[in-house]
């Protein structure tokens, strides 16, 4: 069966944004969207244990305590992928 196809219109940034990641991960841009599509419906499961700490850091939060700055993330994010990267914990 073929499938019936459709045009979807969108501004040029977000096309050329769509087919840089396709190309990047091997795909038509049909193929990426549908992969997207799909990931969206599947829900999201958390382990009761995994639900428990976040909860528990986001309490430690309001309380006050210390976060890690978006500089400081954004750095690390930045090494990802290169020569300098170190896991968060030997940063």
């Amino acid at each position: 069966m073929t499938a019936t196809k459709r045009t979807i219109e969108v501004d040029d940034a977000t096309a050329a944004a769509l087919e840089t990641r396709a190309a990047e991960a091997g795909l038509s841009v049909s193929e990426l969207l549908a992969d997207l599509v799909t990931l969206q419906r599947k829900p999201s499961k958390l382990s009761s244990g995994d639900l428990a700490e976040l909860d528990r850091q986001w309490a430690a939060i309001k309380a006050g305590e210390p976060t890690v700055s978006h500089e400081d993330v954004v750095r690390w994010l930045d090494t990802w992928g290169t020569q300098a990267f170190r896991p968060w914990a030997n940063r």
